[in-house]
C-alpha cells in the first residue's frame, strides 16, 4: 500500500471516528433527559404525581424536538456553505455546553429553555456526520457505514443507561448528570484539529455557487424532500412520542425502592437499538430500501402493541419487550443514513438530510405533546398512551411506496 492509499485510509478512519463519537455523544445527551426527567421535574414542581410530570415532560420534549429541527436546518445549511467539519465542531460545542447549563436551573421552564438550546446543536450533528462519512467511504461500504452511524447514538444511550443503572438518579443527584453532559465539548477540539474536510464537498462547491435550501425545495427535489420528511417523521414520532417514555414508565412501575429501574430500562432499550441499527441497512441492502422500511414499520407496530398492551409490571417480561421494541423502532436510524444520502446531490446533501430528518422532529414534537395529553387523559398510564401513539407506523407502511427505490444506484452528484 503506497503513501496515498495510507493517507486515504487514515482519513476514512478519522472521519468515521469523528462522526461516530459526535453522534454517540449526541445520543448520550438525548438519553440523559428521559432518565433524569421524573426526579428532576418532581423536585422542580414540588410534587410526586405523574400527571404534572407527564405534562412537563411533553412540553420539554416538544421544545427539544423543535430546537433540533431548527438546528438541523441551520447546521445543515452551514455544512453545505462552509464545510462539514466546521459546522460539526460548532454543533458539538453548542449541545455540550447548554446541556451542562441544566445543572443551574430552578424552574421547569429553565430546563425547557436549555434543552431547546442544546437541541440546536444536536439537530445539526446527524446530517453533518452522515454527509461526511458517505462522501469519504466507498459506495460498497455504505450499508455498513449507515449501521455504524445509526448505532452510534444508541451506544450513547446505552452508556447513560449503564451509568445511571450503576449510580441511580435520584431527586438529589440529577443535576450532576446534566453537568457531566458538558464533557463532549472536548471532542470539538479533536475534530477541528485533526479531521479533514470532505474532498467531495470541496469539488462540488468549486464547480458552482450553492443554494442548498432553494434546491431542495425547488421543482426537481420538492417531492423527494417532502417524502423524506414523512419517512423520518414516522420513525421519530414513534420514538419521541412513545418509546422515549419507557424509562418513566419503568420508574413508575418499579417504585421508589428501585431507582435504578430507569437506567436498566435505558440500557436494555439501547442494547436492542444497537442491534436494530445494523439490521435496518442490512435489510435495505438485501431487499431494497422500500421493502426494508415497510418491514421495519410492521415489526415496530407489532412489538410496540405487544409491550404497551401486555406489560403491567417491571420485570423480565417488560425488559425483553423493551429490548425488542428498542431493536425494531431504532432500526430506522440505520436505514435513514443509508437512504437519505441517495436522495440529494452533494452540493445540497447536508441541507437536504438536515431539513428532512429534523422537520420530522417538528411533527414528533406534536407526537410528544399528544403523548403527554394522553398520559393525563389515561390517569398517568404511559402504556395506554404509548399504544395509541405507535399506531403511526401504519402511516409509514403506506407512504413508503411513493418513494424512489435507490438500491444499486450511485450517490447523486
Amino acid at each position: 500500500m503506497n503513501s496515498a492509499q495510507d493517507s486515504a485510509r487514515r482519513t476514512q478512519w478519522l472521519v468515521l471516528a469523528a462522526a461516530f463519537l459526535g453522534w454517540m455523544f449526541d445520543g448520550l445527551e438525548m438519553g440523559i433527559f428521559p432518565v433524569v426527567a421524573r426526579p428532576a421535574l418532581q423536585e422542580l414542581l414540588g410534587t410526586s404525581g405523574d400527571g404534572a410530570v407527564g405534562q412537563w415532560m411533553s412540553y420539554i420534549t416538544a421544545l427539544f424536538l423543535l430546537g433540533a429541527a431548527g438546528g438541523g436546518l441551520v447546521f445543515g445549511w452551514l455544512g453545505d456553505k462552509v464545510g462539514r467539519v466546521r459546522a460539526m465542531t460548532a454543533s458539538i460545542l453548542i449541545y455540550s455546553l447548554f446541556t451542562g447549563c441544566c445543572y443551574f436551573v430552578s424552574a421547569p421552564w429553565h430546563l425547557g429553555l436549555f434543552r431547546f438550546l442544546a437541541a440546536l446543536g444536536m439537530g445539526g450533528e446527524w446530517a453533518l456526520g452522515v454527509a461526511l462519512v458517505v462522501e469519504c467511504w466507498p459506495e460498497d461500504k455504505r450499508p455498513l457505514m449507515a449501521g455504524v452511524i445509526g448505532a452510534a447514538a444508541n451506544f450513547g444511550y446505552a452508556l447513560i443507561g449503564l451509568i445511571t443503572w450503576l449510580v441511580p438518579v435520584r431527586i438529589d443527584s440529577w443535576r450532576w448528570v446534566m453537568l457531566a453532559g458538558a464533557a463532549p465539548a472536548v471532542l470539538a477540539l479533536f475534530i477541528s484539529l485533526l479531521v479533514p474536510e470532505s474532498k467531495r464537498w470541496k469539488e462540488s462547491v468549486k464547480s458552482r455557487t450553492t443554494h442548498p435550501l432553494r434546491e431542495i425545495f425547488g421543482p426537481d427535489l420538492l417531492k423527494t424532500t417532502l417524502l423524506a420528511i414523512a419517512f423520518a417523521s414516522v420513525a421519530l414520532i414513534g420514538t419521541w412520542g412513545s418509546v422515549q417514555w419507557l424509562p418513566l414508565w419503568a420508574d413508575k412501575m418499579a417504585g421508589k425502592g428501585m431507582p435504578e429501574a430507569k437506567g436498566i430500562t435505558m440500557f436494555t432499550q439501547s442494547a436492542g437499538a444497537i442491534l436494530g441499527c445494523f439490521v435496518g441497512p442490512f435489510l435495505g441492502a438485501m431487499f431494497g430500501r422500500r421493502t426494508a422500511y415497510f418491514t421495519l414499520c410492521t415489526a415496530s407496530l407489532i412489538a410496540c402493541a405487544a409491550l404497551f398492551r401486555l406489560a403491567d409490571a417491571f420485570g423480565m417480561a417488560f425488559l425483553v419487550g423493551t429490548f425488542v421494541v428498542g431493536a425494531t423502532t431504532a432500526a430506522f436510524y440505520g436505514w435513514l443514513p443509508l437512504y437519505f444520502p441517495e436522495l440529494f446531490p452533494t452540493r445540497s446533501r447536508a441541507t437536504g438530510q438536515g431539513v428532512s430528518y429534523n422537520a420530522g422532529r417538528i411533527l414528533a414534537a406534536g407526537g410528544a405533546l399528544v403523548q403527554g395529553q394522553l398520559v393525563a387523559h389515561y390517569d398517568g398510564s404511559y402504556a395506554r398512551a404509548g399504544a395509541v401513539v405507535t399506531l403511526i407506523y401504519v402511516v409509514g407502511m403506506v407512504l413508503i411506496w411513493a418513494g424512489p427505490e435507490t438500491k444499486g444506484k450511485p450517490l447523486p452528484e
